[in-house]
C-alpha cells in the first residue's frame, strides 16, 4: 500500500532543504545537457510551431536571427516551419527561462547547484522590461543589446563569480528579499539590488576597465528583474529535488508556452498534464489594453512552485501597483495558497504573518477537493510577434490539469496498491 503522506513529505523536505548556489555563467551549448546542433528551448510543455502563439514565435526567429542561422525573420520563420531547428521544452534540459524562455546555443546561461542533492539547473540573462526577446521581440535594437549581454556583460559576471570562494547563495538572498517587500517573481527590486551589491566589488575587480564595470552595475542596477533568472534557476533546482517521488502527489513543475499551461507531479515521472493558458487580468502599459494580450506564458511559474510568488505575495504588499488589486489582495492570496500545500518553507518566511513560513508543496489532492487553482503572477506578452510587453497581472491554471493528473495518479497507483 502507498504511504501518499510520507511520499508528500519526503518531496517537500527535500525541496525545502535544497541550496540552490549560483557557480557561474557559461555559454548554453557548453553546459546545457542535450543542447547539441542547431536546437532552441522554449518555455512551457511541449508544443509544434504550427501552434506556437506570436511572442513564442518572436523570441524562437529573434533566437535564430542572433546565431546567425537566418539574414531576416522571414528567412528564420521559414526555417523554423521547415523543422530545420529544433526545439525542446526548458523543462527537458533541467533549464528554465521567463515569458518565452528561449534559450539559443551561444547565449550565455547561469549554472546554479543544489549542493544538498548535486542537481543543476540553468537559466539566461534577464534583458529588463519592454520590448525584449523574451517578450516576443526581436528588433535590431533588441538583438544588439542580447549581443552586449552576451559579449560583455556575460563575460564580466562569470569572471566575477570566479573570484567568489563560495558564489552568491539564492536561497538566502531571498529569503532576505521577502523581508525587504520582493515576493520573488514579478517583484524583485529587493532582490536584484542585493545581487547587485554582491556582484559589485567583484564586477570592479574583474571588469577590463571602469568603463565596462560601470555599463555592467548601471544594467543590473536600473533592471529591477536581473535577479529574476538565478532566481528562477534555484526554483528550478529546488523544486526537481523532490521530483521523482514514488506514491506523491506534489506539483514539482507548472509552466507555460503560450497556447496551453502544464504541471508535471512529482510521483508521475516527466508526464506533462496540459491545458488552456490562462488570459492575464491586470494592468497594462499607455497604449495597450486587454485585447492586445497572449495567453499566460513562461516558466517563472516554477517560483510558485517552490513557495514563493504569489504565494509570498504577503510579503510584498506593493506589487498590486503592478499587477493590480489592492494589499488585502496580497494578504488574501498567500492565505489562500496554504489550503492547497502541504508545508510551510523553512528559510522563506513572511514578517506580515508573524514570519510564518510561505505555502510549499501544491498537493494536487487538495487543488481538486477544494475547487482552488494555485495562483500565478505574471508579466502580459503583446499577442503578435515582435511586440514585447505591454503589462503585468494576475492569472490561475485550469482546474482540468490537475484533475487529469490527479486520475492518472489513481490509474498508476491503485493498480500498484
Amino acid at each position: 500500500m502507498i504511504d501518499i503522506e510520507r511520499a508528500n513529505q519526503t518531496v517537500v523536505e527535500r525541496m525545502m532543504s535544497a541550496r540552490p548556489i549560483l557557480r557561474t555563467i557559461v555559454r548554453a551549448a557548453d553546459v546545457i545537457p542535450g543542447m547539441e546542433g542547431r536546437r532552441l528551448l522554449h518555455a512551457g510543455p511541449p508544443i509544434a510551431w504550427t501552434h506556437a502563439s506570436g511572442p513564442l514565435r518572436g523570441a524562437l526567429i529573434g533566437a535564430c536571427l542572433f546565431e546567425g542561422w537566418a539574414r531576416h525573420a522571414g528567412e528564420a520563420e521559414a526555417l523554423l516551419a521547415s523543422g530545420a531547428v529544433a526545439f525542446d521544452p526548458c523543462h527537458h534540459h533541467d533549464a528554465v527561462g521567463p515569458m518565452a524562455g528561449v534559450i539559443s546555443p551561444s547565449m550565455m546561461v547561469y549554472v546554479v547547484e543544489n549542493v544538498t542533492h548535486g542537481n543543476r539547473a540553468f537559466s539566461t540573462l534577464n534583458e529588463g522590461y519592454g520590448k525584449v526577446l523574451r517578450y516576443g521581440a526581436y528588433s535590431e535594437e533588441v538583438l544588439a543589446r542580447l549581443r552586449w549581454m552576451n559579449e560583455v556583460m556575460g563575460g564580466v559576471l562569470a569572471d566575477a563569480l570566479a573570484l567568489s570562494e563560495e558564489g552568491i547563495d539564492i536561497r538566502t538572498l531571498l529569503a532576505e528579499s521577502l523581508h525587504m517587500g520582493d515576493e520573488g517573481h514579478n517583484r524583485n527590486k529587493a532582490g536584484s539590488l542585493l545581487y547587485t551589491t554582491k556582484l559589485a566589488p567583484l564586477v570592479v575587480r574583474a571588469a577590463p576597465n571602469a568603463e565596462t564595470a560601470a555599463s555592467v552595475l548601471k544594467f543590473l542596477g536600473d533592471n529591477a528583474l536581473s535577479v529574476l533568472n538565478p532566481v528562477m534557476a534555484a526554483c528550478k533546482a529546488m523544486a526537481d529535488a523532490g521530483h521523482g517521488v514514488a506514491g506523491s502527489t506534489i506539483m514539482t513543475a507548472m509552466a507555460r508556452n503560450g497556447t496551453e499551461l502544464g504541471i508535471r507531479v512529482s510521483g508521475l515521472g516527466d508526464r506533462w498534464f496540459t491545458g488552456p493558458a490562462g488570459m492575464p487580468d491586470g494592468l497594462y502599459f499607455p497604449g495597450f489594453t486587454a485585447a492586445d494580450a497572449n495567453r499566460d506564458i513562461g516558466d517563472s511559474t516554477i517560483t510558485e512552485t517552490a513557495g514563493i510568488g504569489a504565494f509570498a505575495m504577503a510579503a510584498a504588499p506593493a506589487i498590486v501597483t503592478f499587477i493590480s488589486g489592492a494589499p488585502q489582495d496580497a494578504m488574501h492570496a498567500t492565505l489562500e495558497m496554504y489550503e492547497i500545500t502541504i508545508a510551510e518553507h523553512t528559510a522563506f518566511t513572511i514578517p506580515a504573518l508573524g514570519f510564518r513560513g510561505t505555502p510549499t508543496g501544491v498537493d494536487i489532492r487538495k487543488v481538486v477537493e477544494l475547487g482552488v487553482t494555485p495562483r500565478i503572477n505574471t508579466g502580459i506578452a503583446h499577442k503578435e510577434a515582435g511586440v514585447g510587453q505591454v503589462g503585468a497581472g494576475l492569472t490561475r491554471p485550469p482546474m482540468s490539469v490537475f484533475e487529469d493528473a490527479l486520475v492518472a495518479f489513481a490509474e498508476q497507483y491503485l493498480e500498484v496498491s
